[in-house]
C-alpha cells in the first residue's frame, strides 16, 4: 500500500521488504481508479500510450500498480517493471537497465540492438546519446509488441536516475501507435528528473470516509468506534496511515479502555514515508515547521513571534516548494498538506526541542491566557501549582463552551502538574465528572476515579461523588442509592451554597436528573431543600424544576421565562445549555423552536466530541419528530444517538431514544419490536426504581394496545403513567399521554374518568401551555362528552385551530374520532371527508393499523348510507358485528377486530337482534343466512 524508500527485487514490495497486499481489502474504495487503469489497458491493446499516476506518499500508488500489472499479465501482456530508488538516483541508466532486463524475452531483444547494449553496459562501446537510446527503446517495444502487447510499469518515477528519466520521458511521448504502453507512479511534491508534464494524468486522491471505515473495520475489526473515528481523522483517507496507525496503539487503547494520546506515534514505516521530504530541508525551515505544528491553528502572526530572532517566515519557502505546507493568501494561515506531515515533523524532533518551542509559543500568546497556559503546561518539566491552577481555569472555560475533550485534557494535565496529592486527586475527579457529563467518556470514569483515590486515599471529593453517581446510574446501581450519595455529599458543603462553583452546580444538576428518573416526592423534597440554601440559582435549574420535573404545576411566569430562554438560544453555542433548555421545554412542545441548535448539537457527537449533549439532543429532537410525524428522519437521528449510548455506555439515556422508536413501531404495526423495546424498559427501570423509564414503557404499551384495538389493556398501561382523572405530581410524561389516556377510558366505558382527566389538565392550565395541548384537550373533552352537540363543536374547534396540522398523527386521530361521532349520529356526508383525510394521513405516516381502522369506519359510513334506505335493514356495521358474533367471538374479541369498545359492540347487537327476529346469539347464524347487505 505504501510508497518506497529502498531497492526492490520484486515489483510490489513495500519499503520494509514486505509484499504489498493487493487483496484483503487493500483496494477498497479504488473502484474508479481501477476502472481508469482498465481503460488504459484497452488503449494499449488498440495502439499504445502512456499514463501517469500522481499521488501523495502512502496513498496507494504501489498497490494500484501491482493490481494493474497482474491484470495486464492476465490479459496476456508482457510487463517489464522497475522502481525508482532514492539513494541510487545518480547512477547512469540504472533504472532503465533494471526495467529492460526484468523479463527474459526483453533481455534477449536487447542483445540484437547495439545502441541499447552499449547504453546498458552489456557491451563495450561508445556511449550513445539519449535520443538514440530513446529511439532504440521505442523500436524494441514495437518489435516486442508484434508478438504480444508490452506495457512498462514504473513505480516512484520521481527517483529515476537522470539518464533513465530523460530517456523514459521521451519514450512515454512516443508510444502512441506502437502497440506498447507505459504507466508510472509519481509522488506529488518530490522533485525528480522524470518530466511528466503534458502526459495523461490520473491523480490518486484519499479514500472516502466510507472506504476508510470499511478498510479499518476489515483489517482491525476489534477497534472501538470512537477509536476508529479518531484514526480516520488523523489518516485523512491515506491508506498507509489507516493500516499503520493502529499498530502504535495498545490493546486497551484499541478497545477504548484507555484514552488515546493527543499525538499518536508514527510507525517506522509511516515515518520513513514522509521523513525523507522533511530531513532534507534547511534547519531554519524545519524549526519553523515544528513551531507551526505545535501551534496548531496555523496563525502566522503567532508563529512569527515565536521564531523571532532565530529565523523568519521566508524560510517557509523550501517547505512550500516541496508541497509540505500551504499558506492561504486570503486568510493568512498556514496549513499542512496532510496531518501526517505535521505528525512526522513532531516525531522527528526531540523532547527538548518541543519544550523549547512550547515556551516560545507561550510568550507569543502572552495576551491570550487560555492559549498561553496550555503551552506553559506542555513546556513544564516538573510540578507547578501556578500553571496547574491556570490550566484548571482554562478547563472550566472549555467546559462552559462545550469543549468536553479539551476540558478533560486540561484537567488531567493540571493533575500531572499538581504538587499536592489532594489537588491532584481533586482535579482527576473533576476530569471524571466532566468526562461523564460533557464528553461522554463514561468508561473512563472508573479509571480516573481510581487514579484520584491512588493520589489521595483520604480525599472526599464532591466531583468524585458526581462522577460516581453518574456511573452508578448507568451500570447496576439504582436511583435511591445515587440520590443518597449525591444528597449526602451536597449536605457536607459549606452553607449557603455558592453555585459559582461549577462542581457544586453539576452536583445539583445531577441530583435534579436523579429526581426526574425517580419521580418521587421524597426525592424532590431533598432537592428543593438544597436549592433553598443557594445564594443564587441559574435559570436552567429553575426551569428544569418547574417545567420539566412537574409541568402540570408550573405557573404562567415559568412558561414566560422558558420562552425567553428558548428565544435566546440562537446566540449560544454551549451544548450543555442547549440540551438543558430543550429538556425544560420538551413536555411543553417548545422543541420546534429549537430544531437548529438541537440538530447542531446532535451532529457534534459524530465528530467524537461532546457526546453526552449529542445523545440528549438526538433524543430531544426525536421526541419532537415523533409528535410532528417526521418518523423517517427520527429513525436516523435517534439511531445515531443510540449508537453513541452503546459506544459510551449510557443505558440510562438510551431509553428516551428507545421510547420514541417503540412509539413509532407501535403506531406502524411493528408490534414485536415495540413490545420488545417496552419490555426492556420495564425490566431496566423496575430493577432500578426509575419510574420515568417505567412511564416510557407504559406509554409505548398504551400506544401498542390502542393500535391493536385492545382498549382495556391500553387503559391499564395509561394508568401506570398517571391514573385516569389525575395528573400525578412529578410525572411530566403524563402531558404526552393525555389523548391516549382519554381514548382508553372512553372506549372502555369510563366516561367519568375521561372527563375528570380533561378537567385535571384544564385546572392545571395546560390548554394555555402550547397549541398542541390546547388541541388535544379540546378533542379529549369532545371524546369524553355524552352530549353530541357539544362534542361535535369541540371536535370542530380542535380541527379548526391553525396549528392543528403541525401534529399529523394526533390530527389524524382527532379526524378519526370526529368522523366516528358524526357517523354514529347519522351525519354520513359530514363524516366521510374527515375519515378520508385520516386514512390518507395515517398511510403517509406509515401508521398501518390506524389507516386500516379509519378505512373500516369510512367503509361503514358508505355502507350505512346504502343500508339506511331499507326500513329495518341491518347497517353495514351491524351486519359485520352480527356475523362475527355468529362465529362465537365475544364482544371484546369483536371490538379488537373492528377497533370498537365492547360496549359499542353490545349496542350494535342490541339493535340488530330485533331486526333479525332473534333474542340471543344462538340464533344469529340461521337468521343471517337470508340477510343480504346492499352494496
Amino acid at each position: 500500500m505504501g510508497d518506497h524508500t529502498g531497492d526492490h527485487t520484486r515489483f510490489g514490495a513495500s519499503a520494509d521488504g514486505r509484499a504489498s497486499d493487493a487483496g484483503d481489502g487493500a483496494l477498497i474504495g479504488r473502484e474508479a481508479d481501477l476502472a481508469r487503469l482498465d481503460a488504459f489497458l484497452t488503449d494499449v491493446g488498440h495502439g499504445g500510450g502512456s499514463l501517469v499516476l500522481l499521488g501523495e506518499p502512502g496513498v496507494g500508488k504501489t498497490t494500484l500498480l501491482t493490481a494493474f500489472a497482474r491484470r495486464a499479465e492476465a490479459a496476456g501482456m508482457r510487463v517489464p517493471h522497475t522502481v525508482g530508488v532514492q539513494y541510487r538516483a545518480r547512477t547512469g541508466y540504472g533504472a532503465l537497465r533494471r526495467l529492460l532486463t526484468s523479463t527474459p524475452d526483453v533481455r534477449t531483444g536487447i542483445a540484437g540492438m547495439p545502441v541499447l547494449a552499449a547504453a546498458l553496459d552489456l557491451e563495450r562501446a561508445a556511449a550513445p546519446g539519449p535520443e538514440a537510446v530513446c529511439e532504440a527503446v521505442v523500436s524494441l517495444l514495437a518489435d516486442l509488441s508484434r508478438d504480444r502487447p508490452t506495457v512498462l510499469v514504473l513505480d516512484d518515477a520521481q527517483w529515476l536516475d537522470p539518464a533513465s528519466a530523460v530517456v523514459l520521458t521521451q519514450v512515454a511521448r512516443h508510444l502512441a501507435g506502437v502497440g506498447a504502453g507505459l504507466v508510472c507512479a509519481v509522488r506529488i511534491g518530490d522533485e525528480g528528473f522524470f518530466e511528466h508534464g503534458g502526459l495523461p494524468l490520473h491523480e490518486l486522491g484519499p479514500l472516502t470516509e466510507a472506504a476508510s471505515e470499511e478498510l479499518l473495520s476489515r483489517r482491525f475489526p476489534s477497534l472501538a468506534p470512537r477509536v476508529r473515528r479518531r484514526l480516520m481523522a488523523d489518516a485523512e483517507g491515506n491508506p498507509l496511515a489507516l493500516l499503520e496507525l493502529p499498530a502504535a496503539l495498545t490493546d486497551s487503547q484499541r478497545s477504548a479502555g484507555r484514552a488515546l494520546p493527543s499525538h499518536i506515534p508514527l510507525s517506522r514505516r509511516l515515518r520513513s514515508t514522509f521523513a525523507s521530504r522533511i530531513t532534507v530541508l534547511p534547519a531554519a525551515t524545519r524549526h519553523l515547521l515544528l513551531v507551526a505544528a505545535l501551534e496548531g491553528s496555523g496563525n502566522l502572526l503567532v508563529v512569527r513571534r515565536a521564531v523571532a530572532g532565530r529565523c523568519d517566515l521566508k524560510h517557509l519557502a523550501p517547505a512550500e516548494r516541496a508541497h509540505l505546507v500551504h499558506v492561504d493568501d486570503m486568510t493568512g494561515r498556514l496549513e499542512f498538506r496532510h496531518s501526517l506531515i505535521r505528525s512526522t515533523v513532531v516525531d522527528l524532533s526531540t523532547s527538548d526541542q518541543r519544550r523549547s518551542v512550547h515556551r516560545a509559543l507561550a510568550e507569543a500568546w502572552a495576551g491570550v491566557p487560555e492559549q498561553r497556559v496550555w503551552h506553559l503546561a506542555q513546556a513544564a518539566e516538573e510540578p507547578d501549582e501556578q500553571i496547574a491552577a491556570l490550566l484548571e481555569e482554562t478547563a472550566d472555560i472549555s467546559a462552559r463552551r462545550g469543549d468536553g475533550p479539551g476540558s478533560v485534557a486540561a484537567l488531567v494535565r493540571a493533575a500531572d502538574l499538581s504538587p499536592a496529592t489532594a489537588e491532584q486527586a481533586r482535579r482527576l475527579a473533576k476530569a471524571a465528572y466532566v468526562g461523564a457529563n460533557i464528553t461522554g467518556d463514561l468508561r473512563d470514569v472508573p479509571r480516573l476515579l481510581d487514579h484520584a483515590r491512588q493520589a489521595d486515599p483520604d480525599a472526599d471529593s464532591l466531583a468524585a461523588t458526581v462522577a460516581a453517581a453518574m456511573y452508578l446510574l448507568n451500570s447496576h446501581g439504582d436511583v435511591d442509592t445515587a440520590h443518597r450519595l449525591l444528597s449526602g455529599a451536597i449536605a457536607l458543603q459549606s452553607e449557603p451554597y455558592d453555585l459559582a462553583d461549577p462542581t457544586l452546580l453539576e452536583a445539583l444538576s445531577t441530583l435534579l436528573i436523579v429526581g426526574v428518573y425517580g419521580a418521587g416526592s421524597r426525592l424532590w423534597a431533598a432537592y428543593d431543600a438544597a436549592l433553598a440554601k443557594c445564594t443564587s440559582v441559574p435559570d436552567t435549574l429553575r426551569l428544569l424544576r418547574a417545567t420539566f420535573a412537574d409541568p402540570a404545576r408550573a405557573r404562567p411566569g415559568d412558561w414566560a421565562r422558558l420562552d425567553a430562554a428558548v428565544a435566546a438560544l440562537v446566540e449560544t453555542s454551549d451544548p450543555v445549555r442547549i440540551v438543558r433548555i430543550g429538556t425544560a421545554g420538551a413536555y411543553a412542545d417548545r422543541l420546534g423552536a429549537m430544531e437548529e441548535p438541537l440538530l447542531r448539537t446532535a451532529r457534534g457527537g459524530r465528530g467524537g466530541e461532546n457526546n453526552f449533549p449529542a445523545i440528549q439532543a438526538s433524543f430531544l429532537w426525536g421526541s419532537h419528530a415523533w409528535l410532528t410525524g417526521r418518523w423517517a428522519e427520527l429513525r436516523d437521528v435517534v439511531g445515531n444517538g443510540l449508537a453513541l449510548c452503546a459506544e459510551f455506555h449510557y443505558p440510562l439515556r438510551s431509553w428516551t431514544g428507545e421510547f420514541v422508536l417503540a412509539c413509532v413501531s407501535a403506531a406502524c404495526g411493528d408490534y414485536p419490536t415495540a413490545r420488545a423495546l417496552a419490555d426492556r424498559m420495564d425490566q431496566w427501570g423496575g430493577s432500578r426504581r426509575a419510574h420515568a423509564i417505567i412511564c416510557y414503557a407504559a406509554h409505548a404499551k398504551t400506544i401498542l394496545a390502542l393500535s391493536r384495538g385492545d382498549f382495556e389493556t391500553a387503559h391499564h398501561h395509561a394508568c401506570r403513567i398517571s391514573p385516569a382523572g389525575t395528573l400525578a405530581p412529578f410525572v411530566g410524561h403524563a402531558l404526552w399521554a393525555i389523548l391516549d389516556t382519554v381514548e382508553a377510558a372512553v372506549r372502555t366505558g369510563r366516561h367519568d374518568r375521561a372527563r375528570d382527566h380533561v378537567a385535571a389538565a384544564r385546572k392545571a392550565g395546560l390548554d394555555a401551555v402550547s397549541p398542541r395541548l390546547r388541541i388535544v384537550l379540546r378533542a379529549s373533552a369532545a371524546m369524553a362528552c355524552r352530549n353530541d352537540a357539544k362534542a361535535l363543536r369541540w371536535f370542530a374547534e380542535a380541527l379548526a385551530d391553525e396549528d392543528a396540522e403541525r401534529w399529523p398523527f394526533e390530527h389524524a386521530r382527532i379526524r378519526l374520532y370526529f368522523g366516528e361521532r358524526l357517523r354514529h349520529g347519522g351525519a354520513l356526508a359530514a363524516a366521510r371527508p374527515h375519515l378520508a383525510t385520516a386514512v390518507e394521513t395515517f398511510e403517509r405516516l406509515g401508521a398501518t393499523p390506524w389507516a386500516r381502522r379509519a378505512e373500516h369506519e369510512l367503509r361503514a359510513c358508505v355502507g350505512d348510507h346504502l343500508a339506511g334506505s331499507q326500513d329495518g335493514a341491518l347497517t353495514a356495521q351491524e351486519y359485520r358485528i352480527a356475523s362475527l358474533a355468529a362465529t362465537g367471538l365475544t364482544n371484546k374479541q369483536i371490538g379488537e377486530r373492528l377497533f370498537l369498545s365492547p360496549r359499542t359492540v353490545s349496542s350494535h347487537l342490541y339493535r340488530a337482534f330485533p331486526k333479525l327476529g332473534v333474542t340471543s346469539r344462538a340464533g344469529l347464524r340461521d337468521a343471517l343466512d337470508g340477510t343480504v347487505l346492499p352494496r
